[in-house]
């Protein structure tokens, strides 16, 4: 049986006094449970009503109330006598979840080619700046970063609100498949000769090229986890 020491911890900061505590609790919980690498190991990762109190400065009424809200998006999953996990997707629910972004991403690139300004597709050049001169393996968490920044910035560039948010709960996974990946079979190198492409299109405004680059990149992924990823059963 895991100790309890050994349980990983969520890192979340107390919240100050406010009449809609539910909501900052909500707020809290998910922000910092976007921010776990609930892939990297294979610990499951549960959530204690009590230290959670402790560590946001509020009853567990809250608590309990966010959860619920939570739960209902599929960020958390209750078990009878065990307790409240972060949800951890199957590999194959993962591979679907990859191509509904992959469709979704490819579909805002097409309109940011069309819409994008262009500081923001310079800002998309400036997040990989730090990396022309020694590779993304060389520092791979700053890389992950940024690229997980770079896919959300094509889905906000595409200007259109509703893929906006069909994307927001897929991204909690996204994010996390993205860091455990783009660290195997030196797939960061590749990540990085796809996204300068992909730019490039952005700058030529070509909507066709734009779409079916970002699709293929993302479905690359789908692929890289097929092969090698391992993920609850």
């Amino acid at each position: 049986m895991q100790h309890v020491a050994d349980t990983p911890k969520l890192n979340v900061e107390p919240l100050g006094a406010s009449s809609s505590l539910r909501m900052l609790a909500y707020d809290a919980l998910k922000r910092a449970i976007t921010e776990m690498d609930i892939y990297g190991s294979t610990t499951e990762f549960r959530l204690d009503e009590r230290q959670l109190s402790e560590d946001l400065g509020v009853s567990r009424t809250p608590i309990r109330e966010a959860m619920t809200v939570l739960e209902q998006e599929g960020f958390v999953r209750s078990v009878p006598r065990r307790g409240i996990f972060v949800v951890r997707k199957t590999k194959r629910q993962i591979i679907e979840m990859i191509t509904v972004w992959a469709a979704l991403e490819g579909m805002a690139a097409r309109l940011a080619a069309g819409r994008a300004a262009a500081g923001d597709i310079k800002g998309l050049r400036h997040l990989f700046d730090e990396f022309e001169k020694e590779p993304p393996a060389a520092h791979m968490n700053e890389y992950s970063q940024a690229n997980i920044v770079f896919h959300q910035a094509i889905i906000r560039m595409g200007g259109c609100k509703l893929i906006v948010d069909m994307t927001e709960n897929l991204f909690l996974h996204m994010r996390a498949i993205r860091a455990v990946s783009v660290r195997q079979e030196n797939r960061s190198e590749t990540s990085m000769r796809e996204h300068m492409a992909i730019i490039e299109a952005l700058e030529g405004g070509d909507a066709d090229l734009c779409e079916r680059l970002v699709r293929e990149h993302t479905m690359g992924l789908a692929a890289h986890v097929d092969k090698h990823g391992v993920f609850p059963d």
